[in-house]
């Protein structure tokens, strides 16, 4: 009538609750979001696939490798360049812009080439964005910035 469960039956359906309450969590974050919440979901997103791809990349896991690099260039073009004003942002939002571009262009290269060095030339780049973002963070929602 009833058969045991194996222990991988476990872990993926472990694996499976865990990957539904991460979403759950996130969709939260996102719809409780101020705007400037929501840019620093993005870079600690952008931060986390990253650090999954260099994970992939280091155990030889191609496909996790890829999907990994994949989403961070989703988030630089789709979410974090995409954002910008260039014509109200002036001098800043051009640069910005550039940088990003230049981020995609490194992360192409190291999914391409599994080049670690430019995983992490990509977060040199774009963690000092990250670090000052979270940095103004009280003075936004206190409405001072």
């Amino acid at each position: 009538m009833f058969t045991a469960a194996s222990p991988s039956q476990f872990g993926r359906a472990a694996h499976g609750f865990a990957n539904a309450y991460a979403r759950v969590g996130v969709e939260t974050s996102v719809n409780a979001a101020s705007s400037h919440k929501l840019i620093e979901l993005l870079f600690n997103g952008f931060m986390d696939q990253v650090a999954l791809a260099r994970g992939a990349m280091q155990a030889k896991q191609i496909e996790a490798k890829g999907a990994a690099i994949s989403r961070a260039a989703r988030i630089i073009e789709e979410g974090l360049k995409a954002g910008l004003n260039l014509e109200a942002g002036g001098r800043l939002a051009v640069d910005l812009d550039s940088l990003y571009a230049y981020v995609a262009l490194r992360l192409l290269a190291a999914n391409l080439r599994n080049d670690e060095s430019a995983l992490d030339e990509c977060v040199r780049l774009i963690g000092p964005l990250r670090d000052a973002w979270v940095a103004i963070g009280p003075q936004v929602e206190a409405g001072n910035l």
